[in-house]
């Protein structure tokens, strides 16, 4: 008999750990230029850094897939949870470049691990409420990184950097220990026979491999508007620096709001038809976005595309997580690792072709891109039930 109210609870013990990745993560962008100027290095070495959290996040997904298939996404979660709590402690407190680009490998490492874990545990919930929670814990994700970052510039200038990182180190304990004894254990389609664990392995069904595609296609969207929509405006539509910095806000908030309500959406008409309303209205945003005469119809067209991308992002990772024939810790490892490195890959690229060609034909680029992922909608049928890993096919 399922415990409803232990898996309610379970329900906001995720949630609250996709606020504290959230806020934690939200937390060091305001502490970028201070960073900058404390250790005195260039702005392409900072972007080797920033490369080097990447690689740190990406190696991490790979190893929390392995523990969650051994250990089970609660056992993974709670631990992985722990090194974010002091992760931009560390890198803040850093006394040299040697020394930070270690943290930020580390810091990006345990974002990294956490994030495949609190992501397949909300699969474990889907399951276990037998409804979709996925995107709303992201929409959590999404109001932690808006309270860190919106929160953080402020903090620092009237207490100054390390007492911002200790209060952030404070409040993310204070959100792990009261989500730790909620979290819930694995339902028993991620165990093989009396119980054990299935060994990690990557997948063969090349179909997870797909699927992953399509989340790096959809994040990729997500890297080209946090990292080149303000200079689009700047440099091609002539906006000043305040219309500018709406860009990425305004398609942040549109996402932050369409996560809140898209389970609801999606439990109504089901995965597929959602993705794919969602992908056509994100893809009708860049389009227009990369078309537009104006700044303020690009600003418009931006968080459009915003209520697109909210929805299509957490769907792709509950196919991920319910896989038929693959385990929930490696369907997910495969399908975030491979989405994230959209995010990871886009700034170098796009910023190498948009300053070429310029970025009005990037976001035309990504439009086109995005329907190709329409084509593909079909594969995320399974994001509205789980399938037991390594069942036989029914008779």
């Amino acid at each position: 008999m399922i415990d409803i109210a232990g898996a309610r609870r379970g329900r906001w013990a995720v949630a609250c750990m996709f606020f504290v990745n959230g806020f934690v993560l939200g937390s060091w962008a305001p502490h970028i230029p201070v960073f900058v100027h404390r250790l005195g290095i260039s702005e392409f070495t900072l972007g080797l850094l920033i490369l080097g959290f990447g690689l740190g996040a990406v190696s991490a997904m790979v190893l929390a897939g392995q523990l969650i298939a051994r250990r089970g996404s609660q056992w993974t979660l709670r631990v992985c949870a722990l090194p974010v709590i002091f992760g931009l402690l560390i890198v803040v407190a850093a006394p040299s470049l040697t020394l930070a680009a270690l943290a930020l490998f580390v810091f990006g490492g345990s974002i990294g691990a956490m994030d495949v874990a609190m992501n397949s545990n909300a699969v474990v919930v889907e399951r276990r409420l037998s409804k979709a929670v996925m995107s709303s814990s992201h929409g959590f994700w999404s109001l932690g990184g808006f309270a860190g970052g919106g929160l953080g510039g402020t903090v620092i200038q009237a207490y100054g950097y390390l007492p911002h990182a200790l209060g952030v180190s404070v409040l993310a304990a204070i959100g792990v220990a009261l989500a730790y004894a909620y979290v819930l254990p694995d339902d028993h389609s991620q165990t093989g026979p009396a119980g054990e664990r299935p060994r990690f392995e990557l997948p063969r069904d090349p179909a997870i491999y797909l699927i992953g595609f399509m989340a790096l296609l959809c994040m990729n969207s997500e890297g080209a508007v946090l990292d080149w929509a303000a200079l689009y405006l700047r440099q091609e539509l002539g906006a000043d620096i305040a219309t500018a910095g709406w860009a990425f806000a305004g398609f942040s908030g549109a996402m932050a709001l369409m996560r809140f309500a898209g389970d609801g959406v999606r439990d109504r008409f089901g995965a597929v038809t959602t993705f794919r309303v969602s992908i056509l209205v994100a893809a009708a945003g860049m389009l227009v976005a990369g078309l537009s005469p104006t700044p303020w119809l690009a600003n418009a067209a931006f968080a459009f595309a915003g209520f697109g991308i909210a929805n299509a992002v957490p769907i792709l990772f509950s196919a991920g997580g319910n896989q038929p024939g693959i385990s929930s810790g490696a369907g997910m490892s495969v399908v975030t690792t491979m989405g994230y490195c959209g995010i990871l890959v886009a700034p170098s690229l796009i910023g190498f072709v948009g300053g070429k060609i310029g970025f009005s034909p990037i976001y035309v680029g990504i439009a086109a891109l995005l329907v190709l992922v329409f084509l593909m909608s079909g594969m995320t049928r399974h994001a509205d039930g789980a399938t037991p890993a390594k069942d036989p096919a029914p008779i």
